[in-house]
């Protein structure tokens, strides 16, 4: 970091912006394309219906629910990197603060489909809003639904002002170095900032602000993800662990998340500079710390089934790890728990590619916890005539190729168009760091 200047903090994140060449359209064609397939299949199950998905009896809930949970989990890095190590004042974050900002807002977007995929006829939604209609309804507020669409839209709305806030003064950089067209939108963009004393003042105050409001939203909004569960009666569901439990679990799947994707963003735009070796091996650590979290929280799951003596938690226990499933939660509790303790060996955290490659195995692993969780219990509930099996339809694998499709698309867009790294947030790490001598 010593070899860094203002300047070249500047000219490193402004050349990200150059004019793309045609292998970066060729990546968001495909990518597009991807996102034409989920629709695709969205419009043709709300034409068919509902039927065409693998949800069956006793298995209400199938990927629709299991890829909401896992894109809301995905977007809880991004308020832990940029709020609570904010908070910390921990410099490591910097560097990739921004880029996770960023994977947090398209991830709530992209989470914020599932429900009204879920719903099945999507026009509907028109009765969950708080308002007068013609049928004399109000929501019902008991039902997990309503949960999650207040959860998600008090979550985007206050993580999409905090990233629009701290990427402030960077479009304001960008207008200044713009021409024509280019600079009268960062113009807009930037609303009239100019460096000024108070505007720096109540900049800071404000980010300090969204900041501390945004950190209680870290265990809020994904222990309010978690009641949708917790507050029935399946088994393997009504426990009072699965507010902690879901939030260690959103963690760390969000900063493997994070991982996955600065690794390429560091070596296509050459920013090895600013998103340093020690960086990516901070955040491997952290990995490894919330993994011991997650698999602590396996552990009690099968403590309190054993303990509660009852015969029902203790057989969906049991079929979670050697019934029908069992390959899916096999592959969840390795992913999730034993590979990222190999971030413990330095050789291993500094490694590029076994970072990229665990990190991407702890995303697989996290994606089935959720399988497991939802369709291992509503699979094998209480009565033994209503168990049955559930397996996703063409459609379904269509409609979640084209979420991660739309997650990507957006994000590849925007480290193009926009600056993917916090300049004002490496000057403040160089110039902290000059102010103690280093």
């Amino acid at each position: 970091m010593s070899a860094l200047t203002y300047q070249r903090i500047d000219d490193a994140v402004l050349d990200t912006l150059s004019p793309p060449g045609k292998s970066y359209w060729t990546a968001v064609a495909l990518l597009f394309i991807g996102v034409l397939i989920g629709a695709g299949c969205w419009i043709y199950q709300i034409l068919v219906g509902i039927g065409v998905a693998g949800q069956n009896n006793p298995v209400h809930w199938g990927t629709y629910l299991i890829n909401f949970v896992f894109w809301v989990g995905i977007a809880h890095s991004g308020t832990l990197i940029s709020a609570i190590l904010h908070l910390f004042r921990a410099g490591w974050r910097n560097p990739i603060a921004r880029a996770a900002e960023t994977m947090t807002v398209f991830a709530v977007c992209t989470a914020g489909l599932f429900p009204f995929i879920h719903l099945g006829r999507v026009w509907m939604v028109y009765y969950m809003l708080p308002l007068p209609n013609q049928r004399f309804l109000w929501p019902n507020f008991q039902s997990p639904l309503m949960f999650d669409v207040v959860a998600i839209s008090t979550y985007l709305t206050v993580s999409s002002l905090f990233w629009y806030t701290g990427m402030l003064p960077d479009l304001a950089i960008i207008r200044d170095r713009s021409q024509g067209v280019r600079r009268k939108i960062f113009t807009v963009l930037s609303m009239g900032w100019t460096g000024e004393f108070e505007q720096w003042r109540h900049y800071a105050r404000g980010y300090l602000f969204f900041a501390a409001l945004a950190t209680p939203l870290v265990i809020s909004v994904h222990s309010v993800v978690s009641w949708d569960f917790a507050l029935g009666v399946v088994p393997g569901w009504h426990t009072t662990i699965f507010a902690p439990y879901f939030v260690a679990g959103a963690i760390h799947s969000g900063l493997a998340m994070v991982v996955t994707l600065m690794i390429p963003l560091r070596k296509i735009f050459r920013l090895e500079a600013l998103i340093t070796m020690q960086v990516l091996e901070q955040v491997a650590k952290t990995i490894v710390f919330t993994g011991l979290i997650v698999g602590f929280a396996y552990g009690t799951e099968v403590f309190i089934a054993w303990y509660s003596h009852n015969p029902v938690e203790v057989e969906a226990f049991r079929y979670r790890a050697f019934g029908d499933y069992a390959l899916e939660y096999w592959i969840m509790v390795s992913c999730n728990t034993l590979l990222p303790l190999l971030f413990l060996f330095k050789k291993v955290r500094t490694r590029l590619p076994w970072l990229l490659i665990i990190c991407l195995l702890v995303n697989v692993g996290m994606w089935y916890e959720r399988f497991v969780i939802i369709i291992g219990s509503v699979a094998h509930d209480f009565l033994p005539y209503a168990w049955g099996l559930y397996r996703p339809t063409i459609i379904e694998y269509g409609i979640m190729l084209g979420s991660f499709c739309m997650f990507f698309f957006l994000f590849v867009l925007f480290v193009k168009h926009m600056p993917s790294v916090s300049m004002t947030e490496m000057k403040e790490t160089l110039h902290s760091g000059e102010a103690h001598g280093h």
